[in-house]
This record gives structure tokens, C-alpha cells and sequence, in this order.
């Protein structure tokens, strides 16, 4: 169930970091679809290349572009 509710989250999130035309409503967008591809290696048990991912693309590439 957790599986398909971070799935179809991060499939909507993209959809809406494609089609926003601010670009900051699509970086918060993307953050969601950052957060919710951390939360599937979760689900998986790859903790630590979720928490790469959050920190990394969350905390540098996000944050930069804010």
C-alpha cells in the first residue's frame, strides 16, 4: 500500500514540476518527487542512498535554485 501511495505521489509531482509555469511552485514540486523517490528506497531498504538523495538533491541542488 505505502508502495503505491509514494509512487502515485512522485508520478503527480513530476506531472506538476513539468507543467508548472513558475519555476519555484516546480522546484517545490520537484522536492515532493525527491521526497517521495527517498521514500520508495525506503520501502526497498536502502536507507542510506535515500538519505544521499534527500541531502544531496533536496539540500543542494533544491535549496541553490531557491
Amino acid at each position: 500500500m505505502a508502495f503505491w501511495l509514494f509512487a502515485g505521489v512522485m508520478m503527480l509531482a513530476g506531472l506538476f514540476t513539468i507543467t508548472a509555469r513558475n519555476p519555484v511552485h516546480a522546484v517545490l514540486w520537484l522536492i515532493v518527487a525527491f521526497f517521495n523517490a527517498a521514500g520508495l528506497m525506503v520501502l526497498t531498504g536502502a536507507e542510506f542512498i535515500a538519505m544521499l538523495l534527500v541531502i544531496v538533491y533536496v539540500g543542494a541542488v533544491a535549496v541553490l535554485f531557491l
